[in-house]
């Protein structure tokens, strides 16, 4: 399962279906502009015509007068009355040529623009499809790549936490072994987090590809918050924090990837205490609301501001620039792991207080374990 935004299919869908609606709209556009431009010069055309129409019979109006002056015969009269008659047949077949004519050459730019529009998008539509492929294969050559490299990692990260362990139990018990325990303990906390790194990346990749799994089984929340204060009570002790739990409930039975929660609350508790001085406090709250398991961290941190309470979950952000104690993942994956489950994670938080972190997770009825 994955989030529904890190759908590769869904994002391609809804590029295709802005890329419709935004030629739609252009079309439309295009329409109401053709149409004022060929409505202008109607208008104008029909302006001139007037005009001239205007100027001819003022013309016939002074020739009119010249010849009742003159007192020429009826028959000159008739005459000049065929003439005009003729004249007028002649101007308004002409006219109605030129409006045919006109016509037609609008109807062929019509064609000739939609014909062009058509190669245009035809051209814009391959190149589109062409780059998607390419995409595909260049993701699929890196997942490919990103996978042995991990393996072949993580194998070469798990031989040297083996040999620092072993070199650990045979050291001296003088103050020379002992500084050797020290650096061996050093090497295995590198390797730890160097692991984790590759993890992260990883998961990112998979999430990218539409591809991060987790498989949910209803089973109890408080035995996996019980195994994270286990495994970060330690850390938090000897930083100097104080560390607490409370579970609201002799049994809180929600449906979850037991490992993927895990995760979370692992990324969590790491950031609390990473971002806490000695002194400070963390807990964890896990309750039941409504149709929902709840599960807090807080701590006593320097907090966030407002504005970046939100961007906080945005991948590679960092609170502070220049720290380099992560790649500013974890979040991130909490927040696909948490919504592949149908759930939600936000933050709270007052600068110079704390922070606390809540994500939630589907309930399920006990009798269902």
């Amino acid at each position: 399962m994955s989030p529904k935004e890190k759908n590769p299919r869904l994002e391609r869908s809804n590029t295709d279906e802005s890329l419709r609606l935004e030629r739609e709209s252009s079309d439309r556009e295009y329409g109401k502009t053709q149409t004022a431009i060929e409505e202008a010069s109607d208008a104008s055309i029909q302006t001139a015509r007037e005009r001239a129409d205007q100027r001819s019979q003022e013309s016939r109006d002074h020739a009119d007068v010249k010849l009742a002056r003159s007192k020429a015969p009826p028959k000159v009269r008739e005459s000049v009355d065929r003439e005009r008659a003729h004249e007028d047949a002649v101007l308004e077949g002409a006219r109605a040529a030129s409006d045919s004519e006109l016509e037609a050459e609008r109807v062929e730019g019509r064609r000739a623009l939609a014909a062009l529009l058509y190669l245009e998008r035809q051209k814009t539509d391959t190149r589109l499809m062409f780059e998607r492929a390419r995409s595909d294969e260049g993701l699929a050559t890196r997942d490919e790549f990103l996978g042995m490299v991990s393996h072949d990692a993580r194998t070469l990260l798990a031989g040297i936490a083996l040999q620092a362990a072993l070199l650990k139990r045979s050291a001296a018990e003088d103050e020379a072994g002992r500084r050797a325990v020290q650096g061996l303990e050093k090497i295995e906390r590198f390797t730890a987090r160097l692991n984790r790194l590759l993890g992260d990346l990883m998961d990112v990749a998979s999430i990218e590809a539409g591809k991060l799994l987790v498989v949910p089984a209803s089973q109890d929340v408080t035995a996996l918050v019980r195994e994270s204060v286990d495994t970060f009570q330690p850390l938090a002790s000897a930083q100097g924090l104080s560390f607490s739990v409370e579970i609201r409930g002799e049994t809180l039975m929600a449906k979850f990837d037991y490992e993927r929660v895990l995760q979370v609350l692992a990324n969590l508790l790491s950031n609390a205490i990473k971002f806490t001085e000695a002194g400070g406090r963390i807990s964890i709250r896990v309750e039941s609301l409504g149709q929902e398991v709840h599960c807090s961290v807080t701590d006593t941190g320097a907090g966030i501001p407002n504005h970046q309470l939100e961007a906080v979950f945005e991948r590679f952000w960092q609170a502070r620039s220049g720290d380099r104690r992560g790649l500013g993942l974890g979040l991130y994956i909490s927040k696909c792991i948490v919504e592949a489950h149908g759930g939600r994670i936000w933050a709270e938080s007052q600068p110079g207080v704390g922070s606390t972190f809540t994500f939630t997770l589907p309930g399920a009825p006990a009798e269902s374990q």
